[in-house]
């Protein structure tokens, strides 16, 4: 499994490129500032690592 490591997660081009990802299957590794205001990358099938 692949894995990609993204910042800025919380929003915009971060979230939207962590949610691709991760729909093609790969490991996602999300960062962002204020990741307890950030819950749909965590409710995905199988999550998205915080």
């Amino acid at each position: 499994m692949k894995t990609i490591f993204i910042t800025g997660a919380s929003s915009g081009l971060g979230k939207a490129t962590a949610k691709l990802f991760h729909s093609k299957g790969w490991n996602v590794i999300a960062t962002m500032r204020t990741p307890e205001k950030e819950t749909e990358l965590s409710s995905l099938e199988n999550g998205c690592h915080q």
